[in-house]
């Protein structure tokens, strides 16, 4: 069937450009003349069928579409690191894995690869065993040891605990009647202030 080369998100986004910027693993399956640079072990003009590269998402995709290369799920992905997410998901350090770890993996799930159908079901589950661990630490580390459960966050996982922690932060105040505190209307004192004023005169 025809496969269509995906959006590429928002071209203002920096995590978009990031995440599009990550690697897939391509061999070339036709000649790209002139191109021969990109594969720092040759001396060669042109790209030859055969050679392996790391090309970015932004590359690979169109590449992929027009069958030029073919490509490979990036490690991370793989069954191994799979079944190391699905033994203890809470423990792996996703950022050193993948910083965009959630974000790269939707873009991959739209490639022309083996495995692919894989991917999706790993990124939820690794999603759903870690969101309680992330939330309940934003809800009760101390600001002075978020770094360390941050660390081992990917970007997306970060924003989730930011928020996390904000939402706290917002009940707190609210707790200590710091925010909304009931206060007399600007209009209702304007008003007063001219009904005082209109007595004055009048008297």
């Amino acid at each position: 069937g025809t496969w269509i080369t995906p959006s590429f998100g928002d071209y203002f986004s920096l995590d978009d450009i990031l995440t599009t910027n990550e690697r897939v693993p391509c061999k070339i399956e036709l000649p790209i003349p002139k191109l021969g640079s990109l594969d720092s072990s040759s001396k060669e003009e042109d790209l030859k069928p055969g050679t392996k590269l790391d090309l970015p998402y932004w590359l690979a995709a169109p590449l992929l579409s027009r069958r030029i290369v073919s490509a490979e799920v990036p490690k991370v992905y793989r069954e191994t690191y799979r079944e190391i997410l699905g033994a203890d998901a809470v423990a792996v350090d996703l950022y050193r894995l993948q910083p965009q770890y959630y974000k790269f993996g939707l873009l991959i799930q739209r490639l022309p690869v083996s495995d692919v159908e894989y991917v999706n079901n790993s990124l939820i589950e690794a999603f759903k065993n870690r969101f309680r661990h992330i939330m309940d630490c934003s809800q009760g580390t101390l600001k002075e040891d978020a770094l360390d459960v941050t660390v081992r966050l990917d970007m997306s996982e970060r924003e989730l605990f930011s928020l996390g922690r904000e939402a706290l932060d917002d009940l707190q105040r609210w707790m200590r009647r710091d925010s909304h505190k009931i206060a007399t209307a600007s209009m209702v004192t304007n008003h007063r202030k001219r009904k005082r004023a209109a007595l004055t005169e009048s008297s």
